[in-house]
């Protein structure tokens, strides 16, 4: 018989009391900037194959990319190319065994966001 109580036992964690691990967070930005680079580098092909075409093709294409809205799409490029390589060394950190532990692990993320901030400020400033 069904269990008539069903409404005395608790939930299951739900999103209003689950607080997400440093860890997953940083996993699941690591996927979204790989996603993300992926259209930045079809923005830049497509300026480039502008480029290979005709210079009105090209102008159009250039307008885009030096506009604010491209200046935010390239610089957000660079944050997620810094982020992306710094989640890959730690990848390859933790795939040597090293850094398993938890606090090593939220250490270790919280270099990854701090670092690809801190390394992207440095690459537009140099820029």
């Amino acid at each position: 018989m069904a269990d008539v109580n069903r409404g005395d036992r608790p939930l299951s964690p739900h999103l209003q009391v689950y607080r997400p691990q440093l860890t997953a967070i940083t996993s699941i930005l690591t996927r979204i900037t790989g996603n993300a680079l992926i259209v930045a580098v079809l923005l830049v092909v497509w300026w480039l194959l502008a480029a290979a075409t005709s210079a009105e093709y090209y102008a159009t294409a250039n307008a885009v990319l030096t506009s604010w809205i491209g200046d935010i799409v390239l610089s957000l490029s660079v944050l997620g190319v810094w982020y992306h390589y710094l989640a890959g060394l730690r990848h390859l950190y933790f795939d040597a065994g090293h850094g398993l532990d938890i606090p090593t692990a939220e250490k270790l993320g919280w270099g990854m966001i701090i670092g690809s901030v801190v390394l992207t400020i440095i690459t537009l400033l140099i820029v």
